[in-house]
């Protein structure tokens, strides 16, 4: 394993890989949805209006110039199709698995942390989202069983219901039935939105 001077960073007086440098190298054993996942992880950011921001390990544009410039690193081939299909502002490793299925099936494009401003113009921010239909998706993971998470999704779902979207929430039950079984209820909700295929 070739490993260039510039690859190694300081953490409390421990030489260690750097972020980008330790991802590429994942592409030597991950598979892709997996490589994917991490990367969606590490470049992750948003500045939303009900949380604290959320700062990127490594931006999207540095993990994209050090893979572009990682010729001759194990895994570099596999990084350089994996960093293509990354995207900025996913939550959880759920919602990048569930962005691959649709995108995998021919459904249009779903931006992750997609903002929907409601009637008042307020900013409501959603998983995954596809302006053009008017379609969102929400990942409910075991937080969303909280009395006060369930309370702050009702007022959220209420939200995008009246600014037009038409919701569907997956959750754990529903990406074990299958990428069938998901597309097909994500294909439904577009249609009725106005795409058609």
């Amino acid at each position: 394993m070739r490993i260039r001077a510039g690859d190694f960073i300081d953490v409390d007086g421990l030489r260690l890989t750097s972020v980008a440098r330790t991802w590429v190298d994942l592409g030597s054993i991950l598979p892709i949805e997996d490589l994917i996942v991490a990367g969606d992880a590490i470049v992750s950011e948003h500045n939303r209006t009900f949380a604290e921001e959320r700062l990127p390990m490594v931006s999207l544009a540095e993990l994209r110039t050090f893979v572009e410039g990682a010729n001759g690193i194990h895994g570099v081939r596999k990084a350089r199709e994996a960093v293509e299909k990354l995207r900025v502002g996913v939550d959880s490793p759920p919602e990048t698995r569930l962005r691959l299925m649709l995108d995998d099936a021919g459904l249009p494009e779903f931006v992750p942390d997609c903002r929907i401003d409601d009637a008042l113009g307020r900013p409501v921010w959603t998983d995954l989202g596809c302006p053009r239909f008017r379609t969102c998706l929400e990942y409910e993971g075991l937080h969303h069983l909280t009395p006060e998470q369930q309370a702050f999704d009702a007022y959220r779902d209420q939200r995008v219901s009246e600014a037009g979207w038409r919701q569907v929430k997956i959750n754990r039950f529903d990406m074990e039935r299958g990428s069938e079984w998901v597309v097909s209820r994500v294909r439904q909700a577009l249609r009725k939105q106005g795409w058609h295929r």
